[in-house]
C-alpha cells in the first residue's frame, strides 16, 4: 500500500482473507471476553478480562472462549476481504495522479471501505455476538437457529440490528487500522526499510489507536445485536448511548476496553504481518498484474 503505488486486486483479496483466517481464529477468546464484559450490566466478571476468560472456561469449557468462531471467521474474512480490495481504489481516487495520499485521505479511504463492507456483512456479527454471549446450558444455538430467531421476531431487518452504531464503529476502526497503517508503515519503511520491523511497528500503533476511537461505538453496537430478536431495552444508538450513560456512568462506554486494545494490537499484528507476506507472494507470482 501506500509508496508502492498499489497492489493487484487479487493479491489484497487473497492476502486479506488469509490473514483475516488467521487473525481471527487467533484471537477469537479476546472478543469473547469483550463481547460479554461489554453485556455484563450484573457485574459478573468485575469488568476483568482475566476474570472473565478463567469463569468462562471453567463453567463452560475451554471451548467456550471459541464460541461465534463460524460466524466470526465468515465475517472477518468477507468484510476484510471486502474492505481491503475497496481501500486502494477509495483512497486513490481521493489524490491526484502522482501525489501521495496525506494522513486524512487515508483515514477517510479506510473508513469508508470498512463501512461499505459492514453494511453487508452485519447479519453475521448480530449471529456471533448472540453466540458469544450465550451462557445456558447445552449446546450454543447455531448460525442458522438464531438468524430464524431474529428473523421471526424482528424480520429480516432484524438482521441489520445495530448496523448504525456498527457502521460508525467501523468507520472508526477501519481510519485508525487501514489509515493509521498505511501512514505508520509508509514513515517507517522510510526510516527502517520494508519488512515485519515495519509492518509489526505500523499494526501495534493501528491497534492501540484503533481501540481508543472504537470503544463506545462498539459498546452500543454489542448491546444493539444481543438484544435483537428478544427484550429490546433501547429504540436506537442514541438512546442506547444516553441510557448507558445515565443508567451506569460514561466508564460503561468503555467496558471491555483492556481485551479491545489487548485484541485490537494482536489482531492488526497477525492480520497486517500475515496480509503483507500473502499478498507480496500473490503479487510476485506475475499471473495477477
Amino acid at each position: 500500500m501506500g509508496e508502492d503505488g498499489g497492489s493487484s486486486a487479487l493479491a489484497r483479496f487473497i492476502g486479506s482473507s488469509a490473514a483475516a483466517l488467521v487473525a481471527e481464529t487467533a484471537t477469537l477468546p479476546t472478543d469473547v471476553a469483550k463481547t460479554r464484559l461489554q453485556t455484563d450490566t450484573a457485574g459478573k466478571y468485575s469488568g476483568s478480562l482475566f476474570t472473565c476468560l478463567r469463569s468462562t472456561a471453567a463453567e463452560e469449557g475451554v471451548g467456550a472462549l471459541w464460541k461465534g468462531l463460524q460466524p466470526a471467521l465468515i465475517r472477518q474474512v468477507c468484510y476484510s476481504s471486502l474492505a481491503m480490495v475497496l481501500f486502494e481504489p477509495i483512497r486513490d481516487l481521493m489524490v491526484k495522479k502522482g501525489e501521495e495520499p496525506n494522513f486524512v485521505q487515508r483515514l477517510m479511504a479506510g473508513g469508508t471501505a470498512g463501512s461499505l463492507a459492514i453494511s453487508v456483512f452485519n447479519p453475521t456479527e448480530v449471529i456471533k455476538t448472540q453466540m458469544m454471549t450465550y451462557t445456558g446450558s447445552g449446546k450454543a444455538p447455531s448460525m442458522i437457529s438464531i438468524a430464524r430467531s431474529v428473523v421471526q421476531k424482528d424480520g429480516v431487518l432484524g438482521l441489520w440490528a445495530g448496523l448504525r452504531p456498527n457502521i460508525a464503529r467501523t468507520f472508526l476502526v477501519n481510519a485508525a487500522e487501514l489509515g493509521t497503517y498505511d501512514q505508520a508503515k509508509s514513515m517507517l519503511v522510510s526510516a527502517v526499510g520494508e519488512g515485519p520491523v515495519a509492518h509489526i511497528g505500523a499494526s501495534g500503533i493501528a491497534g492501540v489507536t484503533s481501540a481508543l476511537t472504537s470503544t463506545p461505538a462498539d459498546v452500543v453496537k454489542t448491546r444493539l445485536m444481543n438484544d435483537a430478536g428478544g427484550q429490546q431495552r433501547y429504540t436506537g444508538m442514541l438512546h442506547a448511548t444516553r441510557t448507558i450513560f445515565a443508567e451506569e456512568g460514561v466508564g460503561a462506554l468503555y467496558a471491555g476496553f483492556y481485551p479491545i486494545v489487548v485484541r485490537k494490537v494482536a489482531w492488526c499484528t497477525a492480520f497486517f504481518v500475515c496480509f503483507e507476506q500473502v499478498k507480496t507472494l500473490v503479487d510476485e507470482s506475475g499471473d495477477t498484474k
